[in-house]
C-alpha cells in the first residue's frame, strides 16, 4: 500500500486574493530596494529580503519589477501564516546574536557600558560594533 504524499501547497503561478495581496503591497512598497548596474542592465533585490530579485533595462524597471517581486514574496508569507520581515526603516530588530563571555568580561562590559551610559549590554556591545564595522 502505498500512501499518497499530501501536498497542500498552492501552485505560485495562481493570482493571490485581493486581500493578501493589497497587504503585500503596504508592506513591500516600505521596503528597501538595492541595485547595482552591471554591463548597462540593472538588478535589484530586497534588503528585507534578500533572496528575492529583479530586473530591468533602467533603474526605475529594475525597482518596478524588484517590488513586484517583493510583493509576490509578502503575499505568500502571508497566506502561509508565516509574518514577514519588518521593514528595515522601522530599526526594529528582530535578529539575535549570542555570544560567550567569561564572568570577568561580562563584568567588565557592563560596568563599562554603565559608565558610557548605555542602557545595557547589549546596545553598548552593538553601538561598539556597529561603529568598528563603519
Amino acid at each position: 500500500m502505498s500512501a499518497k504524499p499530501k501536498n497542500s501547497a498552492k501552485a505560485l503561478d495562481r493570482p493571490f486574493d485581493a486581500k493578501t495581496l493589497a497587504e503585500a503591497t503596504k508592506i513591500a512598497e516600505r521596503y528597501q530596494v538595492i541595485l547595482a548596474c552591471e554591463d548597462g542592465h540593472w538588478y535589484g533585490r530586497g534588503l528585507e529580503l534578500p533572496n528575492v530579485h529583479g530586473d530591468g533595462k533602467t533603474a526605475n524597471q529594475c525597482i518596478e519589477d524588484t517590488r513586484e517581486a517583493l510583493t509576490g514574496a509578502v503575499a505568500y508569507l502571508l497566506e502561509e501564516g508565516q509574518r514577514p520581515p519588518s521593514p528595515a526603516q522601522e530599526g526594529i530588530r528582530t535578529a539575535q546574536v549570542n555570544v560567550r563571555l567569561t564572568a570577568e568580561e561580562k563584568a567588565l562590559l557592563e560596568t563599562t557600558a554603565k559608565r558610557k551610559g548605555y542602557s545595557g549590554l547589549s546596545d553598548f556591545v552593538r553601538a561598539a560594533a556597529i561603529e568598528m564595522a563603519k
